[in-house]
């Protein structure tokens, strides 16, 4: 969730980046469009409107390669969708960000009886990092791509972002940076050329955040209302939960599962002060560490 919400912004603002280095077009009449669908509703990554040339540009980042349902299935019931509701051209991008062995990076098509669906894949660890570096918006993805030598790579980045005039937009590309080069960098590298004060102070990183807490608040509320307070503190600690286990899953990988009952042990608070540290891990040592820290 973190890295799409990271994506997500850098696209809505800055599409013409993204449409400058995926369509080789300049652009400047441009539309945003809804990313919810018609039909049962489903949420697109990013879909744009290129007025002039009556075309949209859809794009979905993908983290890992597995998907319910399949990715390619998902592709085509957007273009359906989409090709539905605005009855124009239709560019589909699929970037893949972090890298893998895995065959479904190379899948581009869904293919059934009397039906094919393709579309574009980008895997950003074998894109040229030249272009990337060229544009604020497309600045994050740049930590993500070819080099021989990350450590100079992410040095460079970091160079680009400090040169950003505008203090607004220097702190919210240098937090999309953060987040997106804790897919491949550890976290002490990433401070070495990157302020982390930016992450606590920037709208983007306390958007990412509130809106995965809210959602968990949310739930526990509502039903807290219906069901009681104390039950409902329970349904937000539980919401909580999964909210946490679903960004520790995204950044160390599977969690074992003695460490998993240590987390299902922890208060709402305890949780909350575990989602505002975890980017800091970088193995579940960091949250084993952590875990005895809290309980000491």
């Amino acid at each position: 969730m973190t890295y799409d919400n990271t994506l997500k912004y850098l696209v809505e603002q800055y599409p013409e980046d993204f449409i400058r280095y995926l369509l080789a077009s300049e652009a400047t009449d441009i539309q945003i469009l809804k990313t919810e669908l018609n039909q049962e509703p489903i949420r697109a990554d990013s879909v744009t409107f290129l007025q002039t040339a009556n075309q949209i540009l859809h794009l979905e980042f993908q983290t890992l390669p597995a998907s319910t349902p399949p990715l390619p299935l998902r592709m085509l019931d957007y273009w359906v969708r989409l090709y539905r509701q605005y009855n124009c051209d239709i560019e589909q991008v699929v970037i893949f960000l972090k890298p893998t062995t895995s065959e479904a990076v190379f899948v581009d098509e869904f293919t059934a009886r009397n039906t094919t669906h393709r579309y574009r894949i980008l895997r950003i660890w074998e894109q040229d990092p030249e272009p990337l570096l060229l544009s604020p918006g497309l600045l994050p993805l740049a930590t993500l791509a070819r080099t021989d030598s990350p450590q100079s790579l992410l040095q460079q980045v970091a160079v680009q972002v400090s040169m950003i005039e505008e203090e607004a937009t220097k702190q919210s590309i240098s937090v999309c940076t953060q987040l997106l080069a804790g897919l491949v960098f550890e976290p002490e590298l990433i401070r070495q050329f990157l302020r982390r004060e930016d992450m606590r102070e920037s709208a983007i990183y306390q958007e990412i955040l509130q809106e995965g807490l809210q959602e968990g608040r949310q739930r526990g509320i509502e039903q807290g209302i219906e069901q009681g307070i104390e039950q409902g503190i329970e349904q937000g600690r539980q919401s909580e939960l999964r909210l946490v286990m679903r960004l520790l899953t995204r950044r160390l990988g599977s969690i074992n599962s003695q460490l998993q009952s240590r987390l299902q042990e922890l208060s709402l608070a305890q949780l909350e002060n575990l989602g505002e540290v975890l980017l800091d891990f970088a193995s579940e040592a960091d949250l084993m560490n952590w875990l005895n820290t809290i309980e000491n």
